[in-house]
């Protein structure tokens, strides 16, 4: 296996992407999704960006250099410049920042998975470099696999979890009852928007006080 797989908290973390043509806009969007504070430098950017200001990314229109550095916990090169994403990524090795350089695995610490996102499901790909296409079509194949019923189900999953452990139940407990949840027909019931059933699934698997809308809202009191 050629990469070590992390999901990365950039949460609240300086990210830099240098670049303001569509390749820079997918990544800045990416990062402001995960909470990162993202900035772009580009002497131009693309109309992809237009959005991506009042979303709180910050665009700096100016050339690069290394002073821009300073203070960031990951950088992105994705210019169409290669010595310039190369200077990038030079300047991050020295100063000891993570650093991406778009279609250039040498001068990267990491590569760029494609992602499936569901809420609180992350789902990546990566053929490591060797096939972006393959990467797509898996992806693709999995988005159609894995619908938005699974957001659902995992952020009440997540509330059941919350309230068992005030309940200071034992874990082998809970492990019981999450296998039971799991392979329930509580999924398809969610999928199929079968509230009535959905109900009467969690009455049977956990009792009194668990109802799909009160999961979903966040009353679980």
């Amino acid at each position: 296996m050629k990469y070590y797989p992390i999901n990365l908290n950039v949460k609240n973390k300086n990210c830099l992407c240098v670049g303001g043509g569509s390749v820079g806009a997918r990544k800045a969007s990416t990062l402001i999704r995960c909470g990162a504070a993202t900035t772009v430098i580009s002497q131009e950017f693309s109309s992809g960006f237009d959005n991506l200001e009042k979303q709180g990314v910050t665009l700096l229109k100016k050339k690069y250099n290394e002073d821009d550095l300073k203070n960031i916990f990951l950088v992105i090169g994705a210019t169409n410049n290669w010595e310039l994403n190369l200077e990038i990524s030079s300047h991050a090795k020295k100063q000891g920042i993570l650093c991406n350089i778009a279609d250039n695995l040498e001068a990267s610490d990491f590569i760029l998975p494609s992602i499936v996102n569901r809420d609180d499901l992350l789902i990546t790909i990566s053929t490591t470099g060797k096939s972006p296409a393959l990467a797509k079509k898996i992806k693709e194949d999995l988005g159609h696999a894995f619908g938005s019923e699974y957001a659902d189900f995992l952020y009440i999953i997540g509330k059941i979890r919350k309230k068992l452990l005030s309940q200071k139940h034992a874990p082998h407990e809970h492990k019981i009852i999450f296998q039971k949840l799991i392979n329930s027909e509580l999924l398809e019931a969610i999928k199929d928007k079968d509230y009535e059933k959905t109900n009467n699934l969690l009455h049977e698997l956990l009792g009194k006080g668990y109802t799909y809308k009160n999961l979903i809202s966040g009353d679980t009191q």
